[in-house]
């Protein structure tokens, strides 16, 4: 049975040459609004024909990097500046954005492990059917930008995952590349199915996504690195003119090939990292500790690396509950082509 059309509308006309501002709205019916709607900001830029391209901020609305760098660009890219259209979406899922949180304050829903959404769902599964329909399939390229949110730190970097299309991978890996941050990723995802991630690939569309910090705030080095990537992106792609800005040191190259590149804890209590977001790991060093609360005298559990590499991420709370994540190694390589 076919899906009804998207109860989402725009306010704007996405084939008009031009910069526009306005919002996808999405009607709903709440204590506090009989007759309201979720109002997600979306800036136009078109100038005649060319690609398209998807720029996505607060996919998690505690990832605050995308969406103040693309705040700004909203506020900035001309018309005259670009060829073909860039489409940008700060605020993605606005009610998550709204309330500070990573999951939605209106359902509790994680929109990027909602697709491919459904029109008759919750909020975030609108938002979702709504970007799988419509928003994707006018685009080409797509870069969605996260970093850590509150619970997570992580090293900055451009990614791209392990595709059938070996063509498709290799624009995807070029742009996670020319992202320009001072790493680049071969991501594994624990569970890509409900990705956003997976609902832009799988349309063979290319598909670039990033981590740029976290810990529930942004910084001025982890804004740089997000603001220049994103200029790369467009440059990259041929949506604006100009040279792509790679970082003064060489770029690393990382690679998550399984699983086990995540170290999950098996324990509740008090988190001691034992190294730095960026340091190398030698496999069966000690990178965490977890201590009890309820009593002293005890002595912490240690958690050893299984794997040499990188500490690419790590828990942002010093609490800790059993099957949290609370670090995530990556293999150093030479390439990732």
């Amino acid at each position: 049975m076919a899906k009804r059309p998207s109860p989402i509308s725009a306010t704007v006309d996405f084939d008009a040459d031009g910069v526009q501002h306005g919002f996808l709205k999405l009607p709903i019916s709440v204590d506090e609004s009989a007759w309201g709607a979720v109002m997600i900001p979306v800036s136009v830029v078109k100038n005649g024909e060319g690609p398209t391209a998807l720029l996505t901020g607060g996919n998690h609305g505690d990832e605050y990097e995308g969406i103040t760098s693309l705040l700004k660009l909203s506020s900035e890219l001309r018309a005259e500046d670009v060829r073909g259209r860039v489409i940008i979406v700060p605020c993605m899922n606005q009610p998550a954005v709204m309330a500070g949180k990573r999951t939605s304050g209106l359902d509790g829903g994680n929109l990027n492990r909602s697709f491919p959404g459904d029109p008759d769902g919750t909020v975030t599964e609108k938002i979702a059917d709504y970007f799988t329909r419509v928003m994707v399939p006018m685009s080409d390229v797509v870069l969605d930008l996260h970093s850590g949110g509150r619970t997570l730190d992580i090293i900055p970097f451009g990614a791209s995952h392990v595709l059938e299309d070996v063509e498709q991978q290799r624009q995807a890996l070029a742009g996670a590349k020319a992202f320009g941050a001072p790493y680049a990723m071969m991501m594994f995802e624990l569970d890509a199915a409900a990705l956003f991630d997976t609902a832009v690939e799988s349309q063979g569309k290319v598909f670039v996504a990033t981590e740029l910090g976290g810990g529930g705030t942004s910084t001025p080095q982890s804004l740089a690195i997000t603001e220049r990537g994103v200029r790369n992106f467009l440059v990259h792609y041929g949506l604006i003119e100009g040279e792509v800005e790679m970082p003064d040191a060489p770029q690393v190259y990382l690679d998550m090939p399984d699983a086990s590149c995540y170290v999950q804890s098996e324990h509740s209590g008090l988190l001691e990292l034992a190294f730095d977001l960026g340091d190398r790991v030698e496999m069966g060093e000690v990178v965490a500790r977890i201590y009890d609360l309820t009593r002293s005298g005890t002595a912490p559990v240690e958690y050893r690396a299984s794997r040499g590499g990188v500490l690419a991420a790590r828990r942002h709370p010093a609490l800790v509950n059993m099957g949290d994540t609370i670090a995530v190694i990556a293999d150093v390589v030479d390439s990732l082509d």
